[in-house]
């Protein structure tokens, strides 16, 4: 067999960098043993000025005993609603090596209740982490003064 020394020009190849820098030492991290956890810490996460006029679909993620790696806002919409793409989502998991994630948005409706397209979402979410390991823990829908639905709570997930 006869291999020929040519060298191939790759300047035509994207470089793709996957980074996730943590500012915060792995003892000290937060940790999310419960819905109104989660809540306080993305509730507390929002632009006030934005939480009752723009919709924000936002994850939690988490290692393996819950503490927390970081918050990232996925997407944001108009009032009624905002694009959710999993792909998006699973790719902050991935980058932080998240074990579990909580998602949330908010509704700037003041309406807790969750949406058939709230559903639907959160049962496709589940079924892609359960195909790379990545556990959905809740999926949480947060108002714009106070209060939120838990998925997890109500035994929807």
């Amino acid at each position: 067999m006869k291999t020929e020394n040519k060298s191939i020009d790759i300047t035509g190849v994207s470089e793709v960098i996957l980074s996730y820098k943590t500012k915060v030492n792995p003892k000290d991290r937060l940790r999310v043993t419960s819905s109104k956890d989660a809540y306080r810490l993305l509730f507390d996460s929002w632009n006030k000025n934005t939480i009752e006029h723009v919709e924000e679909f936002k994850i939690l993620l988490l290692n393996l005993s819950n503490a927390v790696l970081g918050i990232l806002s996925v997407s944001k919409g108009g009032i009624s609603g905002t694009v959710t793409d999993v792909r998006l989502i699973f790719q902050g998991a991935l980058k932080t090596n998240a074990s579990g994630i909580i998602v949330c948005h908010n509704h700037p409706s003041g309406n807790a209740l969750p949406s058939d397209s709230d559903r639907k979402i959160t049962q496709k979410i589940k079924e892609a982490g359960n195909l790379m390991d990545i556990q959905l823990l809740d999926h949480l829908i947060i108002l714009p003064v106070e209060g939120y639905y838990s998925f997890a709570d109500e035994g929807s997930i």
